[in-house]
């Protein structure tokens, strides 16, 4: 079986708590300066098809730790070469395809016509890897994900998304809060697991609470009132993590106090990003023969 990543909800909640579990382990190791030479002779494609730093640095930079060689390929899915065409030619040569493309129509098709494992590193709809990091990161310093509320002040986009996708699958609640014109359908909630609302009061409930940019055409007046500041996160949980997705634009979507409040571990929950690719990279690579 091909172990493609492409959303958090294709994986089970056994294979989500493996690969947390084992980015825990690479992130001691990382600290260490031991981290195994698990992917020693393994090749792996790394095609940016759309802007950004953060994954597709950690992913070349994770792969030769790991003892992997991570080689950049200039090519687009939204280029003249079919698809599958390019899944036959890229399998020549390595053992995975990591991506970063705009469209997840594209990524699935390249999926579905790839002979090597697939991994997501970021669409337009989600991006698992970012929350697989932060989930990892969790684990980590909680020890469990068992009744844990995720409030994301966020539209819809790639990060509530794949933050919705992890809920699916396992035992945590997500809860959307923002401007009623951004939230989800209401084909998309599920009673005590994926929730919306546009009133703030919800940070009250946060064990976790997570950001995201506003969205290009918003109403900055309005979009202020989602505004996470300091004196919004002394109403949140006693405990609780805010994890702003990066980049943050300050005096946006969160006020420059927040990053200075106990609650704020962003630069240390965004460092798992790089031991949670590491841990896919291995177990979609590793002996698959108990499957």
């Amino acid at each position: 079986m091909t172990r493609h990543l492409l959303s958090l909800d294709r994986l089970t909640s056994d294979e989500l708590l493996q690969l947390a579990d084992r980015a825990k382990t690479l992130s001691d190791l990382w600290a260490e300066n031991r981290s195994p030479q698990s992917l020693t002779s393994k090749k792996v494609a790394l095609i940016e098809d759309d802007s950004g730093w953060r994954n597709p640095s950690a992913l070349d930079l994770g792969v030769h730790a790991l003892g992997g060689l991570c080689t950049r390929v200039p090519v687009s899915l939204m280029g003249g070469e079919a698809t599958e065409d390019l899944a036959a030619y890229l399998a020549n040569w390595f053992d995975l395809i990591a991506i970063r493309t705009p469209q997840i129509r594209h990524l699935q098709k390249l999926a579905d016509h790839s002979s090597i494992p697939v991994l997501n590193l970021r669409t337009r709809t989600n991006h698992p890897c970012e929350t697989l990091g932060d989930l990892s990161y969790l684990r980590g310093a909680r020890g469990s994900w068992e009744g844990l509320t995720i409030v994301a002040v966020a539209p819809v986009g790639n990060i509530l998304n794949s933050w919705i996708e992890a809920a699916r699958v396992l035992p945590i609640k997500v809860i959307q809060v923002y401007d009623y014109d951004y939230l989800l359908e209401p084909s998309s909630l599920i009673e005590d697991q994926i929730e919306a609302t546009d009133s703030m009061s919800a940070i009250a409930e946060a064990d976790v609470l997570i950001t995201d940019c506003w969205p290009k055409d918003g109403n900055a007046e309005l979009l202020r009132r989602y505004q996470v500041s300091a004196a919004r996160l002394d109403e949140a949980k006693p405990g609780c993590t805010f994890i702003p997705c990066p980049p943050v634009t300050r005096g946006q979507e969160v006020k420059a106090d927040a990053m200075l409040h106990p609650a704020y571990q962003s630069p240390a929950a965004k460092a798992y990003l790089l031991h949670a690719q590491n841990a896919y990279l291995e177990w979609a690579l590793g002996d698959q023969t108990a499957d």
